[in-house]
């Protein structure tokens, strides 16, 4: 069985796990979020692959049943890439990112998290905002369920979803950690809302 070669990362605003398959990142995520088990599992299932998670930092394996073909070099090299454009981005160099991604998950989940990855950077919508993007404004439930499945937080921008009425709303890094990154991005309020003031 293939492997899907994981690590950890520390970020400004909390610990992730990167982890990468057939040289794409399929996972940038939080490592004590509510449903870590579930999205693992999900990820798992998905690529029929194991995680193998591996010390970037360490030249010793930490594992010492893995052989040398487990760390496949593009997996390697998509993580170090994810960590340097996420580095850039957390020190207000990078708006947007460029690295190839492996989406794990539902037709719809899929269309919801390419739909979050058009929010540009600095801007925020609503739940209802992007199931009318979508074609189906009654998918709000859905569309927030699928939103919150996203296993690739920061690089698909879900933190840019906030409440109609301007309000944070869930997260899965934490609401500490969202209000950071919108901060980050200088995000602006929704047109025509009270927006609440979270940006201070």
């Amino acid at each position: 069985m293939e492997k899907i070669l994981t690590t950890s990362y520390k970020s400004p605003v909390g610990e992730l796990i990167l982890g990468a398959f057939q040289g794409r990142l399929c996972l940038c995520d939080w490592q004590y979020r509510r449903m870590r088990k579930a999205v693992d599992e999900r990820i798992q299932k998905g690529l029929n692959a194991d995680f193998l998670n591996f010390d970037l930092d360490s030249e010793k394996k930490k594992t010492t049943s893995a052989t040398d073909k487990d760390f496949r070099p593009e997996n390697i090299e998509v993580i170090q890439e994810a960590m340097k454009q996420l580095e850039c981005y957390f020190s207000g160099n990078r708006k947007t990112f460029d690295i190839p991604l492996s989406l794990v998950g539902s037709d719809f989940q899929e269309a919801v998290w390419k739909e979050l990855m058009k929010i540009p950077f600095g801007e925020t919508r609503s739940y209802l905002e992007l199931s009318r993007q979508l074609g189906n404004p009654d998918a709000i439930r859905a569309v927030a369920s699928a939103n919150g499945a996203n296993a690739i937080s920061i690089i698909i921008p879900c933190h840019r979803i906030i409440g109609s009425d301007g309000s944070l709303v869930g997260y899965a890094g934490g609401l500490d950690a969202k209000k950071k990154l919108l901060r980050l991005e200088g995000a602006k309020p929704l047109k025509n809302q009270n927006q609440l003031d979270f940006f201070n």
